[in-house]
């Protein structure tokens, strides 16, 4: 069975690749705008792809180039989506300043939650009952589903924006990284009617603004990327809150247009 890559980007186009050989197997066209974002749906079936203001579900294997459903409701880019883990429901970020929660079978917004300030990224806690975002202002949030309310605000570094976020696949931790390129990393205690966020470590991960932020699925490494033109892979430590840096850094090629975000 081979391995298909896909990417998206500024040229308005999703591009399927045969991993292995490099080949672009299929193209389809994003023609409303550029593609922020790209999330796989839980199956496999789908892929979403995030625009100016909508998202674009579209079926993987089909031909047909269209999309099969479209989430419009967003007034800015979206910056962020993720898949419930039965695919029921999606949750996406955007620059308008809110997080929404939609329902997959019809596109519908089923809740929309206030930042203040624009949405820079959303991931979905493994609970699958509280999600958690980041913005321009600063600030991490965690919204309780259940009680349909913001229960923790983090702000790491006063007058930083936070540009992602990243929860481990066993809820245990919780990453952020900012414009000053640094990573903040919290504990995640779950009891029974709420989760506390305990402070471990704070560390200086990049020379430029981070992208994206990333745990590995068992929770052993974390990747950034960072207008710096480097990727890194860190080592996440079993017993203490010391992370060191692994021996691959990745350096691309230089961009000169390559502005930093307001």
């Amino acid at each position: 069975m081979s391995v298909i890559l896909c990417t998206a980007g500024y040229d308005h186009t999703i591009r399927f690749w045969e991993a292995l050989s490099g080949i672009c197997s299929r193209t389809v066209q994003h023609s409303d705008s550029q593609v922020n974002r790209l999330c796989i749906s839980p199956d496999k079936r789908f892929i979403a792809a995030a625009g100016h203001h909508a998202v674009k579900l579209f079926d993987i294997k089909s031909t047909n180039p269209n999309p099969v459903l479209s989430f419009e409701g967003h007034t800015g880019n979206i910056t962020g989506v993720a898949f419930h883990c039965e695919g029921k429901w999606m949750v996406t970020s955007s620059e308008d300043g809110t997080v929404k929660v939609w329902e997959t079978r019809n596109a519908t917004v089923q809740r929309s939650y206030n930042h203040g300030s624009a949405a820079n990224d959303v991931v979905i806690h493994p609970n699958q009952g509280e999600i958690i975002s980041c913005d321009r202002g600063g600030s991490v949030r965690v919204w309780d589903l259940a009680e349909n309310n913001c229960s923790h605000q983090l702000i790491p570094e006063e007058d930083v924006a936070v540009s992602s976020v990243t929860v481990a696949s066993d809820g245990s931790l919780l990453c952020a990284a900012n414009n000053a390129g640094n990573v903040f990393v919290w504990s995640l205690i779950q009891s029974y009617d709420h989760t506390q966020l305990v402070p471990l470590t704070q560390f200086s991960a990049h020379k430029d603004y981070i992208t994206r932020i990333l745990l590995s699925p068992d929770v052993k490494k974390l990747a950034t990327c960072s207008a710096d033109h480097t990727a890194k892979i860190w080592s996440v430590p079993a017993n203490d809150a010391d992370f060191s840096d692994s021996a691959s850094t990745l350096t691309g090629t230089r961009n000169p247009s390559l502005s930093r975000p307001p």
